[in-house]
């Protein structure tokens, strides 16, 4: 029992874990048709602004949480600023390679001015603790992983809904021409929506760094593949999707890490993976998108 209580606790944990990226990917997507694979590196600005902050002596955890997330919303704001809005109206294509550049540049950043080796940070361990409960012990961080990606994703839909703001991000996900002829301007309503996303980027950075202990140059370009694979998996452009995609995508990886015996744990992504893809094949809009009929293609 003891055993089963703490597969379900990791699978909803990284479950969480990933529905928090997924969600920033799928707000940006929502309304700029940009898969930001920059988001990666908005996980790695939170998380080196916590390894500088306690080098130059920051003890308080509850400001490492605050500075991780402020820094991860202005790196989102400053990347939308100087790199992807020259783009906005561009091709496609011509965004996705600006997402790539920017992930590269900004990595190769962390390598030349920090360290291209893993540093330590131990600033956030305190989270990482042990409860018992009668005969049952869980993880303080699992726990607290899980009641905060449930309320932030609570004050997100919250946000969405009761605020001008919210309400006119909903509207441009859906037509950008229409809201601006409302006299909304399209800066600040973009500008917003990475903001968001980049908090979302610094909520799920702490828990990295509370479980991992250390920060790297690559520490967030996993994450946001996987991210990316629970937008596919739930149907890009839908917020709900997006958390369904990655809660599902951490219910997968666990119960295949449970499943499989040692000696076949190699196989575990694979595995994962093709199991996304038999998803896929039923469902090639993703689980709650929206099917749309293009017509037969000439050929």
């Amino acid at each position: 029992m003891d055993y089963a209580l703490q597969q379900l606790l990791n699978a909803l944990a990284f479950g969480a874990e990933y529905s928090l990226v997924a969600l920033g990917l799928a707000v940006v997507f929502s309304i700029m048709g940009l898969v930001n694979f920059a988001h990666g590196e908005i996980i790695g600005v939170s998380a080196y602004s916590v390894f500088l902050a306690a080098a130059l002596g920051l003890t308080s955890p509850f400001v490492a949480v605050l500075l991780a997330v402020g820094m991860a919303a202005l790196a989102a704001v400053v990347f939308e600023r100087v790199a992807f809005r020259p783009v906005r109206y561009a091709p496609t294509t011509t965004g996705l390679l600006t997402a790539f550049g920017v992930s590269i540049v900004v990595q190769n950043l962390f390598m030349l001015l920090i360290s291209p080796k893993p540093q330590s940070v131990s600033i956030l361990n305190g989270l990482n603790q042990m409860w018992f409960f009668g005969p049952f012990a869980v993880s303080s961080l699992q726990v607290m992983e899980l009641v905060v990606s449930g309320l932030t994703i609570l004050a997100l839909v919250f946000f969405l809904n009761r605020s001008t703001l919210g309400l006119a991000i909903r509207a441009a996900s859906r037509d950008f021409a229409t809201v601006r002829l409302m006299g909304i301007k399209a800066n600040r309503v973009i500008a917003t929506a990475f903001a968001i996303s980049g908090a979302l980027a610094g909520i799920a950075a702490v828990f990295i760094l509370a479980r991992r202990g250390s920060v790297s140059p690559d520490l967030g370009f996993g994450l946001v593949l996987k991210a990316f694979v629970a937008c596919v998996i739930g149907g890009f452009g839908s917020l709900p999707g997006a958390a369904v995609g990655g809660m599902l995508l951490g219910f997968i990886e666990v119960g295949l890490l449970v499943a499989l015996p040692q000696e076949y744990a190699g196989f575990r992504d694979a595995l994962t993976y093709a199991i996304i893809v038999a998803l896929l094949v039923y469902r090639p809009e993703g689980l709650l998108g929206q099917r749309i009929e293009l017509g037969d293609k000439e050929i």
